[in-house]
């Protein structure tokens, strides 16, 4: 197979004077290439962080591919990869904020027709519930779910005005709209869980990750952090599919969270990368990994999809382990852990 450099070498006639090196115009278009699909990975994870890992991390592979040997035809289906992340990523992002926002909004209309059932009841309160109603009804009306939430707060703290007000007037009538609170708080709470979970998994997403160990430094809580790189799950993806890679993740997610305490967090950084955030120091933590290695390591069964038979296939991963440090920042503590993950990564390659 003849390579790019190669053909060019070939075909191409020496460059008169003043005019472009075709080799020169072909190394600064690949490194464009490359530098636009970074550009496109980092712009997924920031717009839609639950699913831009994903992307992220599969237009990094792509670059990976391009930074060896070139031929048409792998450049060529590089572009049909990236073709099919971005088309997947956009269908994953549509769905994931269509129903993050369809859930808000039968919240709100819920609770609006709460109120003005309540206000109908009592006419002295009938023109602040009909206002109060008209404004879930506008805020229902958003698509931005930030505009969405902060609206709510707003309300949440009028609406408690108005109780307090009728609570003198009658028990049982606050009795029942207390009720109706309670009832939208638990599904406000469940909505914002929704947001820091990992929507393939279940595992807590990135942000919910990086807001627990905020917490732990400022409340100076010993903690160590341990990176996991699963290994081979793209060759599951390449040989039987992503719905098999998928199913091969959510049984790993499911095992690493069983394997660990309960005073463990355990989330999913980004592709086939996991973290755990243990509350141990570094001998615990040690043990902890030795006791993971044993229980979630291993032969998993993926079904690749309908008329296919069971495939079993072995699972491990490179794990980095750091202790956090008092006076470390959080990005201090993960490239540390990242570090040692690699560095387990590079010593796995040269045993093979």
């Amino acid at each position: 197979m003849i390579s790019l450099k190669k053909y060019l070498e070939m075909q191409v006639r020496e460059p008169q004077a003043n005019e472009a090196d075709p080799i020169d115009l072909l190394s600064a278009t690949l490194e464009s290439y490359r530098s636009v699909l970074l550009a496109m990975g980092k712009s997924g994870v920031q717009a839609c962080p639950t699913v831009g890992s994903d992307l992220q991390s599969n237009l990094a592979n792509v670059v990976n591919r391009l930074a060896g040997d070139l031929t048409p035809p792998l450049v060529k289906e590089t572009g049909t990869q990236v073709t099919q992340q971005v088309q997947l990523w956009g269908d994953r992002t549509a769905e994931y904020f269509k129903a993050r926002t369809t859930e808000v909004k039968e919240l709100l209309i819920v609770l609006a027709r709460t109120a003005e059932s309540v206000g109908e009841r009592d006419q002295r309160y009938t023109g602040h519930f009909s206002q109060f109603t008209s404004r879930l009804q506008t805020i229902s009306n958003l698509e931005d779910l930030t505009q969405v939430r902060a609206s709510l707060v707003q309300q949440a703290t009028e609406l408690k005005t108005y109780v307090d007000r009728m609570e003198q007037d009658s028990h049982k009538l606050v009795a029942q709209l207390q009720t109706e609170v309670s009832t939208y708080e638990t599904k406000l709470k469940e909505v914002e869980e929704l947001a820091l979970r990992d929507a393939l998994t279940g595992l807590a997403n990135r942000r919910y990750v990086e807001e627990h160990l905020e917490l732990r430094i400022a409340q100076q809580r010993a903690f160590c952090v341990a990176m996991l790189d699963l290994n081979r799950l793209k060759h599951v993806n390449d040989r039987y599919g992503h719905l098999a890679g998928d199913n091969l993740l959510q049984q790993f997610s499911q095992e690493l969270r069983s394997s660990l305490r309960s005073t463990d967090m355990v989330g999913r950084w980004g592709g086939d990368e996991f973290i755990v955030v243990m509350d141990c120091d570094l001998p615990g933590a040690n043990a902890q990994i030795e006791r993971l290695r044993k229980w979630v390591f291993g032969e998993y069964t993926i079904r690749p999809g309908k008329g296919t038979g069971e495939v079993r296939v072995n699972v491990d991963a490179a794990v980095g382990l750091t202790q956090w440090q008092p006076g470390e920042r959080i990005q201090e503590v993960i490239e540390h852990a990242d570090t040692d993950m690699y560095r387990q990564k590079e010593l796995g390659r040269k045993q093979k």
